[in-house]
């Protein structure tokens, strides 16, 4: 079963044994500083192993009080004025230690390397296009295709939809005869001014393209026009091509949450990549 999206009081989190945490999603400060204690009770009732969570700057000394740390910053993520710190607590301290850490090291190095501008296909192989409700059973048997498992139920088109019409564009590659190559979607906090450019995933038998890095490329195109300042990624760690394609984009790297989220049926290791979009309108 896949992790629960619900409210304490106003604040959105996630939460469930799929990732194995509390996920404070987005924080409502009337809801502080009780939040805190029934944030941990969650934490504690379920056995959960760490707490994340998103924290602007004025409340950041609370949590860190509370045993938090912050592992990565995102540079005006609140409405382009205030920071954000990933704060984690950990209930599981051996989840705190990840044994790669040369590896992550080193594709972070390699990704900031100035590299070669990504290949890119022939004129019109592919139609590039924000996706529609029509695409959603598509949209989520590629994504099944690809993950195992998945932080969130993008395996299920009646999710797909229903982010769809809430706060998430999905973007896709389609070739010549109308099959569904790849995907990317831009996550907005619209009263916040910020995106998560996330879910990015392409078919094995085109990786290697510049698929990615035209679906950003796209999204980066969108987001000013709906006011957004600030765009991000969380992105696997150990993963080259997703973190050179924001590299190779001018994202900056922000940190690394340790042991964070659950995909295709490991918890994995996560780096942050921010971006101002100064052109927003």
């Amino acid at each position: 079963m896949a992790d629960q999206l619900t409210k304490i009081g106003r604040s959105a989190i996630q939460h469930g044994k799929d990732n194995d945490r509390v996920y404070l999603i987005k924080l409502a400060d009337e809801d502080m500083p009780e939040l805190l204690d029934r944030i941990e009770a969650l934490a504690a009732e379920n056995g959960y192993g760490k707490i994340f969570a998103k924290v602007p700057v004025r409340w950041m000394t609370l949590f860190a009080e509370a045993g938090y740390t912050s592992e990565a910053l995102v540079p005006f993520f609140f409405g382009g004025r205030e920071d954000c710190h990933f704060m984690t607590r950990y209930h599981d301290r051996s989840r705190s230690f990840e044994p790669e850490q040369g590896k992550i090291a080193a594709v972070i190095g390699l990704a900031r390397q100035e590299a070669a501008a990504p290949q890119q296909p022939p004129a019109g192989t592919y139609e590039i296009r924000r996706c529609r409700p029509a695409d959603c059973t598509a949209m989520a048997s590629l994504f099944e295709k690809v993950f195992e498992s998945y932080p969130f139920p993008v395996h299920d088109p009646s999710y797909i939809d229903r982010t769809m019409a809430a706060n998430v564009d999905y973007f896709g590659v389609w070739d010549r005869k109308g099959r569904l190559l790849a995907l990317a979607s831009a996550e907005q906090d619209r009263s916040e001014n910020n995106v998560e450019m996330t879910d990015f995933v392409t078919v094995s038998s085109h990786r290697r393209q510049g698929l990615a890095q035209l679906l950003l490329e796209v999204m980066e195109e969108d987001m000013p026009k709906r006011g957004i300042a600030v765009a991000y990624t969380i992105a696997r760690a150990k993963s080259i091509g997703i973190n050179k394609t924001f590299a190779n984009a001018g994202y900056i790297y922000g940190g690394t949450l340790i042991n964070n989220t659950q995909i295709c049926g490991r918890l994995e290791s996560m780096n942050v990549w921010h971006k101002q979009l100064n052109h927003a309108a």
